[in-house]
């Protein structure tokens, strides 16, 4: 599930956001990113191997902070960080949906991306077994399709990386690059979801960890190979100019009407498959803190089980930001609220859990570095482009922190 998560959002929304920040050195981008990523493993790894549960994330906050603000708020940023990801995958999938009628933005972007949002819905109702299967299949078909993709574009490029072929690095700023870090980090922290599966794997402190790794190595040698054909095909402008559909744009010279046919229809299986993933994930995480009385929880006169609600409270948001924010604006905000919970991670692990589960400090010190790093370089570039949308995650992350603080000092005691 955690490579389906990645891949359905990671490499067809973010190959054009990454370029706009990282320039020429954009693939170089993604693979400092999964060089981060798997330093941010460690710690989930550690823990998950020490304490196999379902809790994933919660639990390790909770075993670090206790049933603290912080771990409240920690989670809720998690969570939030996935609804996000989602409505990000839901614009994807209507941006490419459209390249089809040779149509760019307007109404039907968010739109289509609601629509994706609800039938994913009514997929998740229909149970996990259904979700597991359509997950695997999918997980082959999207994958491979990518592969198929890349390959071609290379092949019919003549395997030349076009942006090489002119000044590398002219184009691109130190703070920039990481910026473009920070954002392609989302394309890889879909591995987190695998930790929430602990209980359910075989011998899960051996293949918990096996199963991250792994993840981690397919996304970044696919999206790697992506990278390099989309570069192959398109110049840094026309990557940018196509941010949001870079994929199908580069099949266009590449490969014709059919590649672009081909790859807008790997487009709708992955993201639908990663928007069917995460909305899973996301409802039983959320289900999860409710059990551990960090977050309050209203039934509004809905029938069924606890997560059977908080599927509902996901899909709510997650479509009110695809029909609200543009796929830069929902990806800035994913990537802020998920460094800051990463960092609470590695501190919480490095201050309280080391001994126990026999993390070396070195790594956790270097994974809180790296992400510190990016998220930085991130701020200050987006604060000079977008300064709403750093005040509006500030003061996202203030407000959650406030309510859980409230919830747990006040509401919870009454």
């Amino acid at each position: 599930m955690g490579t389906g998560v990645m891949i359905g959002a990671g490499i067809f929304a973010l190959t054009g956001q990454v370029a706009e920040l990282a320039g020429s050195l954009f693939p170089l981008a993604f693979l400092a990113a999964a060089i981060v990523s798997g330093f941010s493993a460690y710690s989930y790894i550690k823990v998950s191997n020490k304490y196999p549960s379902a809790g994933g994330i919660a639990m390790i906050l909770k075993r670090a902070y206790g049933p603290s603000t912080v771990t409240g708020g920690a989670a809720l940023l998690m969570a939030f960080s996935m609804i996000i990801n989602e409505s990000l995958v839901a614009r994807t999938f209507g941006t490419y949906t459209l390249q089809l009628f040779g149509i760019e933005g307007g109404m039907l972007v968010p739109l289509l991306a609601v629509g994706l949002i609800i039938l994913a819905f009514v997929i998740n109702i229909a149970g996990n077994q259904l979700i597991d299967r359509i997950s695997q299949i999918t997980a082959i078909l999207k994958i491979g399709g990518i592969l198929i993709f890349a390959l071609v574009a290379l092949w019919a490029a003549g395997f030349s990386f076009q942006p090489a072929e002119k000044d590398l690095v002219s184009d691109t700023s130190p703070g920039g690059f990481l910026a473009g870090v920070a954002l392609a980090i989302l394309a890889f922290k879909g591995f987190t979801t695998i930790t929430n599966s602990g209980d359910e794997v075989k011998d899960p402190k051996r293949n918990v960890g096996r199963a991250i790794m792994i993840s981690l190595a397919i996304c970044t040698f696919v999206y790697l190979l992506v990278c390099f054909a989309v570069g192959s095909t398109l110049s840094i402008p026309e990557i940018i100019s196509a941010k949001d559909y870079a994929l199908a744009e580069a099949a266009r010279p590449a490969l014709g009407n059919y590649g672009l046919w081909f790859t807008v229809a790997i487009a709708i299986i992955a993201t639908a498959s990663g928007l069917l993933a995460s909305l899973f994930a996301v409802s039983r995480m959320l289900a999860m803190l409710t059990d551990m009385s960090l977050i309050p929880h209203e039934h509004f006169g809905m029938p069924g089980t606890v997560q059977r609600h908080t599927l509902v409270y996901t899909v709510v948001a997650a479509a009110l930001l695809a029909a609200l924010f543009d796929l830069s604006r929902i990806a800035s905000l994913g990537a802020i609220f998920y460094l800051v919970m990463d960092i609470i991670i590695h501190w919480g692990v490095f201050r309280h859990l080391r001994k126990d589960v026999g993390a070396t400090p070195l790594v956790l010190i270097t994974a809180m570095v790296l992400d510190a790093l990016a998220l930085a370089a991130f701020l200050v570039l987006k604060w000079h482009a977008d300064p709403a949308i750093v005040l509006i995650a500030a003061s996202g992350i203030l407000i959650v922190f406030a309510f859980e603080r409230f919830f747990l000092k006040v509401w919870r005691s009454e």
